[in-house]
């Protein structure tokens, strides 16, 4: 099978390789992810339990807590962020935190498009480029 190439735009630059996380929900790293471990401890959510460590998350967007941009950047200093952002729509705060992070992030991804990337794959994210490669 050929890889996928879904295209987005560049919101914090660099690339990252890595393992998929995805999530149709949105999230809040504030409110959601426990910077100790990465792990999502929101209970309702359905990455409940999952490492985002080191991981391409993808997700929707955030949801608009404006401590998000400190609480990624805490995350990040921890060793625990993702080592990607993929959205729909870039929360601003969130772009906040993954720039001073040096967290790659894309945003304006078709959300069609990332319904082939399941978690567990293995992608590409250049966001300089405004690319994510998944290889199949």
């Amino acid at each position: 099978m050929p890889d996928i190439v879904v295209k987005g735009r560049k919101l914090s630059a660099g690339k990252a390789r890595g393992e998929a996380v995805v999530t149709g929900q949105p999230l809040g790293f504030s409110d959601c992810v426990d910077a100790a471990t990465g792990v999502v401890v929101e209970k309702d959510h359905e990455l409940a339990g999952v490492s985002v460590a080191g991981k391409i998350l993808f997700y929707p967007g955030g949801r608009g807590a404006t401590v998000d941009s400190f609480y990624l950047y805490e995350i990040a200093r921890c060793g625990t962020a993702p080592a990607g952002i993929v959205n729909t729509i870039g929360d601003a705060a969130q772009v906040v935190g993954a720039i001073i992070s040096n967290i790659p992030m894309i945003d304006r991804v078709d959300a069609d498009s990332t319904k082939l990337i399941q978690t567990g794959d293995r992608v590409e994210l250049d966001s300089d480029q405004g690319t994510v490669r998944v290889k199949k």
